[in-house]
């Protein structure tokens, strides 16, 4: 192992003095420079590659960005690196679990009335995105200089940022979103919850067996999920808090 870094760092070595190595600008000294500059690239590409051949072997983690591709939403026709996907979704997931399992203990009791639940579920129960004033330098531009915001449940933005987040989770543009293993996870969730909802939301009943066992196949399929997402296990405690869902407030970009 230590004999194949030593040659990764020779071979640094090689191509720098490759790269600082002048000539001067005649005819067949131009042809030279250019069989230099392509071999210093080929060296440069096979460098690379047995870096990260001899990182990976020695256990290291890379500090290379890794770009995922984003396809659909709000991602269309753009590159979308993991990264930036976490900054934008990761506190909007985070607090979506973070009531999901808030209402925990009003579905064991079976009781889909209970104030959670139908909150988890009401369409006009969270702000999504705050009023925006439409002043500017003090002066109002528009009828209503308040703005208006926008109101939605959190499951509906749940199943969004989930599967915004689960789709940037990918390393070429070839894969279709369904067919990815986020994405997979994330609409096997949505599938027992959207039962769920459709129970609780249309007649809410006080001892509903079905929605509990429905809530419960979900927990379960979340769980794989968050896992392949990089977030925290439901069990470790960091969904006891409530979460930042504006863009970029998490601090947590790799």
């Amino acid at each position: 192992m230590k004999a194949a870094i030593v040659s990764t760092l020779l071979y640094i070595s090689t191509c720098q003095r490759v790269l600082s190595f002048t000539l001067e600008p005649s005819r067949s000294q131009s042809k030279i420079a250019t069989e230099l500059n392509s071999e210093s690239e080929n060296s440069r590409r096979l460098f690379l590659s047995s870096s990260y051949s001899v990182l990976g072997l020695a256990g290291i983690t890379t500090a290379f960005p890794r770009e995922a591709w984003g396809s659909g939403g709000a991602t269309a026709g753009k590159y979308t690196t993991i990264p930036i996907a976490k900054r934008r979704y990761y506190g909007r997931v985070e607090e979506a679990v973070h009531e999901f399992l808030l209402m925990g203990n009003d579905v064991v009791k079976g009781d889909m009335k209970a104030e959670s639940i139908q909150l988890f579920f009401d369409v006009k129960g969270v702000v999504i995105v705050p009023a925006k004033k439409g002043s500017i330098n003090g002066q109002c531009t528009k009828k209503d200089c308040k703005g208006k915001e926008i109101r939605d449940s959190r499951y509906n933005d749940m199943k969004t940022s989930m599967y915004l987040l689960g789709n940037a989770f990918r390393y070429n543009q070839q894969k279709a979103p369904d067919n990815l293993p986020t994405v997979k996870a994330a609409k096997a969730f949505f599938k027992e919850m959207d039962a769920m909802e459709k129970a609780v939301v249309k007649k809410p009943k006080k001892d509903d067996k079905v929605s509990v066992g429905h809530y419960a196949a979900a927990l379960e399929i979340l769980e794989p999920y968050l896992d392949l997402v990089e977030l925290p296990p439901i069990e470790s405690g960091h969904y006891d808090k409530e979460f930042d869902t504006r863009v970029g407030a998490s601090s947590r970009i790799t």
